[in-house]
Order: structure tokens, then C-alpha cells, then sequence
């Protein structure tokens, strides 16, 4: 028995869904599983500078939150992937620092990573559901 996808695009995808077939979100048990979001502009290219390219990618993130009803303050669980992290955390997290929002945090899990198809950073998360 197979069962249906329940796929949540934002209201302006970029090239990258369909490109590389997958869904940017999926709504399942209560629960939203948004895929490891990039810097990425309209045509699937990357954002040359890694601050833009870091408030980009949490500006597609919030675009997939938003559009399921959610925020990222029902995020409970981060994973933030990046080339070369020794020179690349700081300003990162600096600018990601704006997206983050307020204690209690959601859980992090940062790796460094070879390749992330031209991008240099990329952030996937679970959110709860409003209910």
C-alpha cells in the first residue's frame, strides 16, 4: 500500500525542485519535513556572497514554513550543513543569528560537508505542526 505524498511548495519555487526531483516540504503526522534548503535564487543559481547566500536560504526556509501555517519558532530540530567550516561558521551564524529567534532554540546539528552542488551552506529542518 503506498501512500500519498502530502507536498508543500512555496508560493515562488525556485528551478532546484524540479531540477533535482525532490519536494521542498512534507506534511505528515503532524509534523513538516522541509528538505535541506540553499541560497538559491529563482533560476537555481547560487547567491555568490555567503551572508546573502545564508539569509536567502532561511528566506526560502521561511517561504515553505509560511506556506504550511507555520513559523520557524515551531522548528524543533536543525541540521545546517557547509563547505569548509573552519572559515565559514562565523559569518554563518552570524547571519543566521537574525532568523534564529528567541530561547529555547530548536536542537542543531552543524556538518561540515565536500559538495553541496555549487552552494556553501544548506539548512534542513522539522517543524510541529500548528494544530
Amino acid at each position: 500500500m503506498t501512500s500519498k505524498r502530502d507536498v508543500v511548495f512555496p508560493p515562488d519555487r525556485h528551478a532546484l525542485y524540479e531540477l533535482h526531483r525532490y519536494s521542498p516540504a512534507i506534511r505528515s503526522n503532524g509534523f513538516l519535513f522541509v528538505s535541506g534548503q540553499v541560497g538559491s535564487r529563482k533560476d537555481g543559481s547560487a547567491e555568490p556572497d555567503l551572508a546573502a547566500q545564508v539569509r536567502l536560504a532561511f528566506a526560502n526556509l521561511n517561504a515553505i514554513l509560511a506556506e504550511a501555517g507555520s513559523s520557524f519558532e515551531d522548528v524543533i530540530d536543525t541540521t545546517l550543513f557547509m563547505i569548509d567550516p573552519d572559515s565559514t561558521f562565523e559569518t554563518l551564524w552570524e547571519a543566521a543569528a537574525a532568523y534564529w529567534g528567541e530561547a529555547p532554540y530548536p536542537t542543531v546539528t552543524a556538518v561540515g560537508v565536500t559538495w553541496l552542488a555549487g552552494f556553501d551552506f544548506e539548512i534542513k529542518v522539522i517543524a510541529k505542526l500548528p494544530q
